[in-house]
């Protein structure tokens, strides 16, 4: 027999089930037991399935979680279990022992190697949304976990993609990020996410001609939302309370000395003739970039027009 039909007939020595409910998770002890290195990919962010949404089980009416509580450990604990979530399979190729398969697995936003699941970032996300894992009855923050037991025991964000009113901003500031912050009074927060694309909140917030709600879905059914004015108000407050945002900005002070000026970039020397908003955020973001900016004003006043 050659060396090349030994190994095409070579069986893969590894197993993938998916879904990760009470089935899934007893399929994978058994698999695991046996030998088998085995994948248990599952679609949301935490194995359980909808047995984790019960109270009582049919027909024995015992306690659901006490069910699935010893396999959920025994799951975490296994050596040849691999736990893989937010995956959906895209293809399955191949034939029995030596199937190939494609998954497309969505990031959780969180680094589970350090999460520790204490819950501190939920009680400071500004942002609710409807908790699917309770059938709708209730909201959740953003940032979550399933349920207290689930596995991994680590939160992920629900992150959706990038808002119309988002893409329409010139500067790509983070419009439902600083509504959120502004909604639940952290006006210094909001001011520093803002702050992060325009450094000039109280004058864009009275000369921007606001393309964020020209694209702001709920015009669809009254008005749009008033973003720009909410936006103009945190940079007002910043003027009265300079002391509040001392905390806020030592920390992203410090960030911007650390990863963002680049000293290699020092002997590049640009000049900028204007000192609008524009001139000074252009020369901002290349000095953030490790340039050296000269900027030229033909007036004895900064701020343009």
């Amino acid at each position: 027999m050659s060396i090349k039909n030994t190994e095409r007939n070579k069986k893969i020595g590894a197993v993938m089930v998916v879904g990760g409910g009470i089935a899934g998770m007893q399929a994978v002890l058994d698999l695991a037991d046996s030998g088998f290195k085995v994948y248990l990919a599952e679609e949301t962010e935490a194995i359980g399935g909808r047995m984790s949404q019960l109270d009582k089980t049919f027909p024995t009416n015992d306690c659901a979680m006490c069910t699935i509580s010893p396999r959920l450990v025994d799951v975490d604990k296994h050596p040849n279990i691999e736990i893989i979530t937010r995956t959906k399979i895209l293809s399955l190729e191949g034939e029995p022992g030596r199937f190939r398969a494609k998954i497309l697995k969505s990031p959780c936003y969180v680094d589970t190697e350090l999460c520790n699941a204490c819950g501190d970032c939920k009680e400071v996300c500004p942002v609710k949304t409807e908790n699917s894992y309770e059938q709708g009855l209730n909201h959740r923050k953003a940032i979550f976990k399933q349920y207290s037991q689930a596995l991994p025991n680590a939160f992920a964000i629900d992150k959706n993609p990038r808002p119309p009113c988002v893409r329409a901003c010139p500067a790509g500031v983070n419009c439902h990020g600083y509504l959120a912050l502004t909604a639940e009074g952290k006006f210094a927060e909001a001011v520093k996410l803002i702050y992060e694309r325009n450094p000039f909140i109280s004058i864009c917030g009275r000369v921007c001609h606001h393309l964020c709600e020209g694209e702001c879905h709920r015009q669809e059914y009254d008005e749009p939302l008033a973003i720009n004015p909410v936006k103009r108000f945190p940079g007002d407050w910043s003027i009265e309370h300079p002391e509040e945002l001392k905390n806020v900005f030592e920390k992203q002070r410090r960030r911007d000395r650390e990863d963002n000026y680049k000293e290699d970039n020092r002997k590049h020397k640009i000049a900028i003739v204007g000192s609008g908003p524009a001139g000074l955020t252009c020369g901002l973001d290349l000095v953030k970039a490790g340039y050296s900016v000269t900027i030229f004003e033909a007036s004895s006043d900064f701020g343009g027009m």
